[in-house]
């Protein structure tokens, strides 16, 4: 991989992390389309590391207050609201973990390619748009946020195993079908994000350090600082965005995409 390379993968990761367009989708495409080799397993794992330091930069006042409050819970038992918000992202997080390790060879194997992608894009960008039809009438807070609402969104979380589904994409279609806002949807799917990144994130980066594959670790710091810069300066502006105009713009792209996929690569 060459630095050029890098660099359009990074932003590639950067930009489609947390918008509702599959990084994971786009980190595949991307070398199809242009004819380069696969990145590799360092590369993916550096441009992840990056987009985890971007989240937790871009909710740190939210860490500051979860992370405290759930530990301290555990001294009575009893957690409060940010202690609880914690418990929450526990749960959500526990049915894409049970389903990863299950289904690990199938998802890195027989769902990577370009037909799956197609389909999984344009249906889940689909759902989207059914999800956010409601628009401006959905005002429900994360603090309502109910146990039997975060599994579901957990299990939706689940589905994003497959290429072309979107992690954020998902997770906010879930929450707003329950009828939260925009604004909540998109903060509770970025929270989400940290452990469903720095999980995967640890297993393959054992994987990498028992393997004998060389290492170019400039080409890793480039993509790692490249993505968080992008990812972090995405976020913020993908917040204001959404409030404003919300999800429709992303199920076109999402349409679009599919399109051209079976066009060019199917």
């Amino acid at each position: 991989m060459d630095i050029f390379q890098a660099i359009v993968l990074a932003i590639v990761q950067g930009i489609s992390e947390f918008l509702p367009i599959s990084s994971s989708a786009h980190l595949i495409l991307v070398p199809k389309l242009f004819g380069w080799a696969d990145q590799g397993l360092a590369f993916d794992v550096a441009v992840h590391v990056g987009t985890l330091v971007a989240v937790a930069a871009f909710l740190k006042k939210e860490i500051q207050q979860v992370v405290p409050a759930w530990f301290s819970g555990w001294r009575r038992f009893k957690w409060d609201a940010s202690g609880q918000l914690g418990w929450l992202i526990v749960l959500a997080t526990i049915p894409l973990g049970i389903f990863g390790l299950l289904f690990k060879d199938i998802v890195e194997t027989d769902l990577r390619s370009a037909l799956v992608i197609a389909a999984s894009t344009l249906f889940f960008g689909l759902l989207l748009g059914w999800a956010d039809r409601g628009g401006e009438k959905n005002q429900k807070k994360i603090e309502s946020l109910s146990w039997k609402q975060t599994l579901i969104v957990g299990f939706a979380q689940a589905l994003a195993l497959i290429p072309g589904t979107s992690r954020s994409g998902i997770t906010m279609t879930a929450l707003l079908a329950l009828g939260f806002s925009r604004v909540s949807a998109a903060r509770f799917s970025f929270l989400m994000a940290m452990p469903a990144i720095a999980l995967p994130g640890l297993l393959k980066g054992a994987e990498l350090a028992s393997s004998a594959v060389a290492i170019d670790w400039s080409i890793l710091i480039l993509g790692a600082g490249l993505s968080a810069i992008i990812a972090f300066a995405c976020m913020h502006w993908f917040m204001r965005f959404v409030e404003r105009v919300g999800m429709i713009p992303f199920v076109i792209y999402r349409i679009l995409l599919a399109i051209i996929i079976v066009a060019v690569l199917v």
